[in-house]
């Protein structure tokens, strides 16, 4: 009988996306967070501190947007640069190749007849793909995509730096305890969502998390009032 076959969701196809998704939206919420309780303990009025929290997150969906695009554009470039000395070297070696690529196959435990067998099937249809994937490990699924990592970046660093923007918006003396309560509960959750989409141990991502961001904004708290002191 003849088996069916279905493709499976493996959790590390989500890399790329889900690292700059979340590294995005924790600093964005982050970040800004930091920003307008520092300026607010400097003795900042409310349309100046929220004149801060704007500013902050526009710059840094761009400065997000842009290092992420020019990070992941250099391994695009580099994973290119790769595929064509491979390319060159199939059109000057091609014999070599194909034991290069039967070797690979023999050493992952296939006997050597079929390890060449299959070597020269793949090398048939595909020359380059086969020895871009078995060889050099790139796969097209995975390949570097600056575009699609520079809007993940800006799109979910505006999301995490919305929270603490529309914190500092709303009036009464409670918008930085608000602010500073709904960034640590944010935070916490970025940190269990992530964890959970990479299958890795939740709780403790989350408070990793809402530790090191309870210490960044306390830092930033403690430098505003100093500067608040010497002014």
């Amino acid at each position: 009988m003849t088996r069916s076959w279905h493709p499976e969701a493996h959790r590390s196809s989500r890399g790329g996306w889900l690292r700059a998704a979340v590294l995005g939206a924790n600093d964005g919420l982050l970040s800004t967070s930091a920003l307008v309780v520092g300026v607010a303990a400097a003795g900042r009025g409310a349309t100046e501190v929220l004149i801060a929290g704007i500013a902050g997150l526009v710059a840094g969906a761009l400065s997000m947007a842009a290092g992420e695009y020019v990070s992941v554009s250099s391994q695009r470039d580099a994973e290119a640069a790769d595929l064509v000395a491979e390319q060159r070297e199939l059109q000057r070696s091609p014999r070599e190749e194909l034991g290069e690529l039967a070797a690979i196959y023999e050493a992952r435990g296939l006997r050597p007849e079929l390890a060449r067998e299959v070597a020269v099937e793949l090398t048939a249809a595909d020359a380059l793909g086969a020895h871009a994937r078995d060889e050099i490990g790139l796969d097209e699924e995975r390949r570097a995509r600056p575009l699609q990592a520079a809007w993940a970046s800006a799109l979910s660093f505006v999301t995490g730096a919305i929270i603490p923007v529309l914190a500092v918006a709303t009036p009464g003396p409670t918008r930085i305890p608000l602010t500073i309560g709904l960034t640590l509960a944010g935070l916490a959750a970025l940190g269990w969502v992530g964890a959970r989409l990479g299958g890795a141990p939740a709780r403790r991502a989350a408070l990793r998390v809402l530790l090191w961001g309870a210490a960044a904004m306390a830092i930033s708290v403690a430098i505003g009032s100093l500067i608040d002191l010497a002014v």
